[in-house]
């Protein structure tokens, strides 16, 4: 995670303008603006497939470089000396060499790099000009063969490829007719489902092997999804997370021969299901996941709940997630966060309930002097129900508060509970941080979600304001003292409220925010 010196000028810029003589609560610690936007010192850990090394990113000259390491945590190497541009992603291709992606410095078309664990024979795979690649599924490699989707053939369409990363040779796999917008494998690595799309309504293509021509299965609108997440052991069923004829998304188990539901798996009353965590080795499911105010779990798998169990013990009150594993699934990154800390990493390995830490994502920021980010719910002048987030400044009553509004982008996102560096930060400073999930926000079924369809500049808006009026309301924040602060359609909130609701906020702030649709 680098600096972004625009957000912070802006959000300087809007404290100064609207607090100037604001400085935090008596007896709070201010933090240097430094720590809280900081490099991890080490992140994205990851196992190699046979579990015998660790990797991870750590800053080299500034930026940030892969590191490999034994998993005893023995004989460490750099692997790249990157000084353009830091690694944005990486993964391991096999047990001996791993793929990464940067931007080639002074361009902005990302690249895909081969190298090896001790740093040598690193090349370009796509040694293409002005030619952009999407990874269709980047574990397991088959043959060390990588499933890569490219427009070498049409700028306008991906094709379906393999890729020898040994030897640099391209297959093509299936041709783009023109409206593929993805393209999934089974377990073998064989790619036989496509999403088609024309802008409106979506598709799902099926084919029994890859000899045989691509079949509509079924077609969905806009407002209907069905998200493949795995195929299932008969290899004719695939587990996906659908809305199709219900208002929450459910996760089901869809037959792509009829283009019918056999059954719904697992589904909530309340919030959509959001993921499902599909295990390659067993070729199951395992558990799946949903947000109410938090991220919650519903397992599928005995042996995945009983791990869950033990790093609940291990880890209390924190956000569990599992980052990486090795191929037998005896090993497990993991990574934690709360509200109040961006987390750590641990390796946990399971046939002896070890669990080592790895790394402190940001030591330099300690969970006893960050702020709580507590959930809340009010309701809008049409009585429509909207949830959010309210972060008070650490040891401050709430009450009479200096406020900050921070509308999220998209606006088909969510805002979620965890570490938000940005809130911590004004938190920190002695304002109050007040985030909602208006409506048009995704996570609390198809209605919710559609109730924002033309409305970006009329109720969208209004909820916001709403949930201001409703913090004055209740005594949380002080009418005068109020700004608002986002980024993209955030941002255009923000223009939004300062231009419509200008009694409302004393100032506020756009980064980068949406002022023409076109």
């Amino acid at each position: 995670m680098q600096v972004k010196r625009g957000v912070l000028k802006l959000i300087v810029l809007s404290v100064v303008l609207l607090f100037f003589s604001c400085t935090g609560e008596k007896g709070v610690r201010l933090i240097p603006v430094e720590d809280f936007f900081k490099n991890p010192e080490k992140t994205a850990f990851l196992l190699s497939p046979d579990g015998q090394y660790i990797s991870y990113l750590q800053p080299y000259m500034n930026r940030l470089n892969i590191f490999v390491q034994t998993v005893d945590g023995r004989d460490v190497k750099r692997i790249t000396s990157e000084t353009g541009r830091s690694i944005s992603y990486y993964f391991w291709a096999n047990n001996n060499q791993l793929l990464y992606v940067k931007e080639k410095n002074g361009g902005t078309t990302p690249r895909l790099y081969v190298v090896d664990k001790e740093g040598k024979q690193r090349r370009d795979l796509i040694p293409y000009q002005d030619v952009k690649f999407d990874l269709i599924r980047t574990e397991p490699l088959h043959n060390n063969e990588l499933l890569i989707a490219l427009n070498k053939r049409d700028v306008a369409a991906f094709d379906a490829y393999r890729l020898n990363v040994e030897t640099g040779k391209l297959t093509l796999v299936s041709q783009n007719p023109g409206n593929i917008i993805s393209w999934h494998a089974d377990p073998q690595g064989k790619i036989r489902l496509a999403v088609a799309g024309d802008g409106v309504n979506e598709s799902i293509l099926y084919r029994e092997s890859e000899n045989e021509e691509f079949k509509v299965v079924v077609t969905n609108n806009f407002k209907s999804t069905l998200s493949p997440i795995g195929f299932g052991k008969d290899q004719t069923c695939i587990y996906a997370v659908s809305n199709n004829n219900r208002d929450k998304s459910a996760l089901v188990e869809f037959d792509c021969k009829t283009g019918k539901e056999h059954k719904v798996i697992y589904s909530h009353p309340q919030v959509d299901v959001s993921s499902a965590a599909y295990s390659t080795t067993k070729e199951k499911l395992v558990y799946v996941e949903y947000e109410t105010w938090k991220r919650e779990r519903h397992f599928l798998d005995d042996e995945m709940r009983k791990i869950f169990r033990f790093l609940e013990r291990e880890l209390p009150r924190s956000e569990i997630r599992i980052s990486s594993t090795d191929s037998a699934e005896n090993k497990f990154i993991i990574r934690t966060f709360t509200d109040r800390t961006p987390g750590a990493y641990y390796l946990y390995t399971h046939p002896d309930q070890k669990l080592v830490k790895l790394s402190s994502v940001n030591p330099s920021l300690q969970e006893e002097n960050m702020a709580e980010m507590k959930p809340i719910a009010y309701k809008t002048r049409d009585n429509l129900t909207i949830n959010g987030y309210l972060t008070l400044p650490k040891g401050a009553e709430a009450k009479n508060l200096p406020v900050v509004v921070l509308p999220h982008g998209g606006p088909s996102a969510r805002n979620s509970w965890g570490f938000n560096a940005e809130v911590q930060f004004l938190a920190n400073r002695g304002y109050a941080v007040f985030q909602m999930n208006y409506r048009g926000s995704k996570g609390y079924g198809k209605n919710f979600w559609t109730a924002g369809f033309k409305q970006w500049g009329g109720k969208i808006q209004n909820d916001i304001t709403d949930g201001v009026k409703w913090l004055i309301r209740e005594g949380i924040a002080d009418s005068a003292r109020i700004g608002i602060y986002g980024s993209g359609f955030g941002g255009y909130s923000a223009l939004h409220g300062l231009c419509f609701n200008a009694d409302l906020y004393a100032c506020g702030a756009s980064y980068a925010g949406m002022v023409n649709l076109f």
